[in-house]
């Protein structure tokens, strides 16, 4: 069989192949810890199964819009509105499989073949493999540790090119756990504005941030990159919600027709009465959220302290999400060769760095709980100690 050339084209997810691995070795009896994970440990909260539960209830269980449920998108633009400060209706909000498949639509209906994308590295991984199903062209822009991994506005204008179509921001980011401050995303909208270029603000972990962090969606730093502005988010993380597949993007009305029209061919609308979940999610307490953001806080101080104890690697203090992208270049090991031995000689699974675009790295996921990051801090240690540190 003859498969389309685009497919060889795409890096199959090394997040997942490792979690898979790490999945079946645990379920050999081996006791795994597994600091893989991108999703919240913790369960969906009870109001939002409960109003997924009275949708079945109430028979929402059929085909409807494949915008989304008019309720959840008006929900959505009001929250756009009143926590982001972005000037959204209802009718400039999509809702889509996750907020993955936000970006994979977006990119479908925003592409053209040779158009660029600037992304900041490293970078979620399947960034570049939705722009390279489009037919654009990723180009990407190294930044360093000492600046917490963050591009800087000379980085990116010296990246435009009159190929120049969108620019990938993702605060709080996967994999490094970097927050831009506002002086750093105003300082980023005025090169926007002055390049005319689109930027999409992947804002998936915006609820989870420490140390005083401040999130600024680009968007509201003025009505002429707001014209530029498209938002990605969903409700995976901030409401440990992963498995549910709600996520929507805001933008211009006349990309929110085009990425209807590709959704509509494709899965047509969202699960419904998931839905109404979302819908829940939205207009319930914010307490749930707050909770679970202040176990990952607790959690990513212990896990930081441990890490700072071992000599030989480091990484900077993440201000959001649940990620340490650790810097492991002394113990001389390519970040997947790194994974693979610790996961088979002390049974702890992390993330290669080379997935997200740093083959120096290694991702590791503090969304789980405290009794695991201990007993796994104590492997890694043990494990980077055998390299001469």
């Amino acid at each position: 069989m003859k498969l389309a050339a685009r497919v060889a084209q795409v890096t199959p997810s090394l997040t997942l192949a490792i979690s898979a691995k790490a999945k079946a070795m645990k379920a050999e009896g081996i006791d795994v810890c597994r600091f893989t994970a991108g999703e919240p440990d913790f369960d969906t909260p009870s109001h939002i199964k409960e109003a997924a539960q009275r949708a079945l209830e109430e028979g929402k269980t059929k085909y409807g819009p494949a915008a989304g449920e008019p309720q959840l998108r008006e929900a959505v633009a009001q929250k756009l509105q009143r926590k982001n400060h972005l000037n959204y209706e209802a009718e400039n909000v999509i809702v889509t499989n996750g907020g993955k498949h936000s970006l994979f639509n977006l990119m479908q209906a925003l592409l053209d073949p040779g158009d660029e994308v600037i992304i900041p590295a490293p970078y979620w991984l399947s960034y570049p493999e939705m722009v390279k199903l489009a037919g654009g062209k990723s180009v990407m822009v190294a930044t360093a540790a000492e600046r917490d991994y963050k591009i800087t506005p000379a980085q990116l204008r010296e990246r435009i090119t009159p190929q120049t179509k969108l620019l990938i921001l993702n605060s709080p980011s996967n994999p490094t756990g970097a927050v831009y401050t506002p002086e750093e995303i105003r300082a980023l909208a005025e090169v926007v504005v002055e390049k005319d270029l689109l930027v999409v603000s992947d804002e998936i972990y915006e609820n989870i941030l420490y140390d005083g962090a401040q999130h600024l969606s680009i968007g509201a730093v003025s009505s002429e990159v707001f014209e530029r502005t498209i938002v990605s988010n969903g409700f995976a993380k901030s409401f440990a919600m992963t498995g549910w597949r709600v996520g929507y993007i805001a933008a211009p009305v006349e990309l929110i027709k085009a990425m209807t029209a590709i959704q509509s061919h494709s899965t047509s609308n969202v699960c419904t009465f998931a839905q109404y979940g979302a819908i829940a999610a939205l207009e319930g307490s914010f307490d749930c959220v707050e909770e679970m953001r202040q176990a990952f806080a607790q959690r990513r101080q212990v896990m930081l302290e441990r890490l700072n104890a071992i000599p030989g690697v480091s990484c900077p203090q993440p201000n959001g999400a649940f990620y340490l992208f650790v810097d492991i270049s002394k113990t001389g090991l390519a970040s997947l060769d790194f994974c693979n031995a610790l996961l088979d000689t002390q049974q702890v699974a992390a993330i290669p760095g080379i997935a997200f675009g740093a083959d120096n790295c290694v991702r590791l996921s503090y969304a789980t709980d405290l009794t695991s990051i201990e007993k796994g801090m104590e492997r890694l240690e043990k494990f980077v100690m055998q390299y001469g540190n």
